[in-house]
């Protein structure tokens, strides 16, 4: 048996064992447990399902340079430095989707929906083939691990940032998510949660196609709209367009009177060294503020503070990370990580000195960076990634995306879905609720 059979076999077993009560990680010490796959032998370089940092990087940054869909939050780059230290998200498994490539080869394979087709190498003449592509990519836990639900299915993993949409080949598409499907179907899995996508983007439209020939059909669990940028617009354009001359006249005030601090100045950091200074600055104005008093500012964990450092400096080293920073005088006011990842960028997070938080920092930042996002004839879009309803840049950034959580169903008229469908439905109904709750004790 190889070695990718034993990683299934065993990530079962193990699986079973926690759906079935027999073992369960403790809330402190299993988040950041390796998932089954990580903790077997060395895994096959092209295994369909392992831990995520055996996953080759230069095939995943070969993957990612031609995906069908951009998302910032899998480069390569970022996730392993992810994988690698932030706290609850490190030791994952991904599925991948590798594609055998021989010249007797003409047509993907076909999968049928129920019956998984082991994803072992096809013997070939190394003389009439070439290696493996990895054409799908996937990041994953457990259900259990993702939402604490006992139930046979995978989720994809939380890479820091509110998009989990896969990397699918664009010429491959189709076939990438067929492969991605059937290496979860071996793993035991019946269903594929995954979690922030975008759900009008080209990777969920290869889904519902996939899940459309073989009589099935995603299960949207929830979706909201969420701000983005367009950046081919001028961006006096998009100013005007969104905000008011009476509250563009205001933020032309404040930014006067911030000014009386010293001259008010944008600056963008690009390279790695000057991606490494930013960041110490973005860090200690975010720890500066309400995050720090609440403790979850990236600096205030040390596994959290050692990935965002890795990640920016690891990504300027590719062109792939901005950090923007407003000054007035020597005094840094603002700054915010942005990714960038084909023709859209990704607007990570904000830190500012509340102690100028009259002048509106933040808002001033976010002005200045999108004349420069739209002045970048590279960038179509910028992704806010923010919370719906964001006070801040929903009145700026006046386009939308359609964000949700959708189950993929692996097999047809499999009894397990609707179970799995229920347990998350009624998660979400109970999280509202403490959401309110919550909500309600402030305000009294």
């Amino acid at each position: 048996m190889t070695s990718a059979s034993n990683l299934r076999r065993k990530w079962n077993v193990a699986e079973m064992a926690d759906i079935a009560g027999l073992s369960r990680r403790s809330a402190d010490n299993g988040a950041d447990k390796p998932e089954p796959a990580a903790n077997s032998a060395q895994p096959s370089p092209h295994a369909g399902f392992t831990a995520l940092d055996s996953i080759p990087v230069e095939d995943w940054r070969a993957l990612a340079g031609c995906a069908i869909e951009p998302n910032g939050y899998y480069l390569p780059a970022w996730e392993l430095a992810v994988n690698a230290s932030a706290r609850g998200r490190t030791g994952v498994s991904a599925l991948g989707a590798w594609r055998e490539v021989s010249l007797n080869q003409a047509q993907p394979i076909e999968l049928a929906p129920s019956e998984p087709v082991p994803s072992e190498p096809v013997p070939s003449d190394a003389a009439t083939s070439e290696p493996a592509r990895l054409i799908g990519l996937l990041p994953v836990v457990s259900l259990w691990r993702a939402c604490k639900i006992p139930l046979p299915a995978l989720a994809s993993a939380s890479p820091y940032g509110t998009l989990c949409t896969p990397l699918l080949d664009r010429g491959l598409a189709e076939e990438a998510v067929r492969r991605l499907m059937n290496e979860a179907r071996i793993s035991g899995a019946h269903a594929l949660v995954l979690r922030d996508v975008s759900l009008s983007g080209a990777a969920m439209k290869a889904f519902t196609q996939v899940l459309r020939q073989d009589g099935l059909q995603p299960i949207v669990l929830h979706s909201h709209l969420r701000a983005c940028l367009d950046a081919r617009r001028p961006a006096d354009e998009v100013l005007r367009d969104a905000l008011s001359a009476k509250k563009l006249k205001e933020l032309r005030r404040q930014r006067n009177r911030l000014a009386a601090h010293g001259d008010v100045r944008f600056e963008v950091a690009r390279s790695p060294a000057d991606v490494s200074r930013a960041v110490e600055l973005f860090l200690a104005l975010e720890a500066s503020g309400w995050k720090g008093d609440r403790g979850t500012a990236l600096r205030q964990n040390e596994g959290d503070a050692s990935f965002i450092r890795r990640a920016t400096r690891d990504l300027a080293e590719t062109g792939q990370c901005e950090i923007v920073t407003m000054h007035a005088g020597d005094t840094p006011v603002a700054a915010a990580i942005v990714l960038r990842h084909q023709d859209r960028a990704f607007y990570f997070k904000l830190g500012i000195d509340e102690r100028f938080a009259k002048f509106s920092p933040g808002v001033q930042l976010t002005l200045d960076l999108t004349r420069h996002l739209c002045a970048d004839a590279v960038l179509v879009t910028a992704d806010s990634t923010a919370s719906a309803h964001h006070p801040m840049i929903n009145p700026i950034w006046r386009g939308r995306l359609r964000i949700g959580d959708v189950i993929i169903p692996l097999r047809p008229r499999d009894p397990v879905v609707p179970m799995i469908h229920a347990a998350m439905k009624m998660r979400q109904a109970l999280r509202e609720l403490a959401r309110r709750a919550v909500h309600r004790n402030r305000e009294s």
